[in-house]
């Protein structure tokens, strides 16, 4: 059995960097070597094989070793299985900003019943209240000489 949040925090972890999600994309056109999809980025050999691992760990791609070449293909029941949770969600916050929206219109038609205040003119440029600073308490007290 798939443990569905699982698979999903790593799919979202493995496309929250940008050289991975550009993997992704390079991959989308179709299958490439390693070597080919290393030398769009600039970073050492070493560095984006750990980026493969953590593409393939979240079943995003899959690389086949064939002689001394390694090739990598994308997969796509991962991405559509962070596409679905990607769509449920956003159709709920669609209907509920709808109905934000509905709301908004409404009561922008009405008028409150109570008159607006009218704010008196500050010096300040920010449109704060300010008040005069407070005074202090008392004065300094005497030094004791030692």
């Amino acid at each position: 059995m798939v443990n569905y949040p699982s698979t999903l925090d790593r799919v979202f972890g493995a496309l929250a960097d940008p050289i991975r999600r550009q993997v992704v994309e390079d991959l989308a056109r179709g299958e490439r070597p390693v070597s080919e999809l290393a030398r769009a980025h600039e970073i050492s050999l070493p560095a984006f094989l750990k980026h493969l691992r953590v593409l393939e760990e979240a079943g995003l791609l899959v690389s086949e070793k064939t002689g001394r070449v390694r090739r990598c293909r994308i997969e796509a029941a991962a991405l559509s299985t962070a596409s679905d949770w990607i769509e449920r969600h956003r159709a709920f916050w669609e209907d509920q900003l709808d109905s934000l929206g509905r709301y908004l219109e409404n009561t922008q038609e009405e008028k409150p019943p109570w008159p607006r205040p009218i704010r008196k003119p500050t010096s300040s440029k920010s449109g704060g209240r300010t008040g005069p600073r407070p005074k202090r308490s008392t004065k300094r007290g005497r030094r004791r000489r030692s």
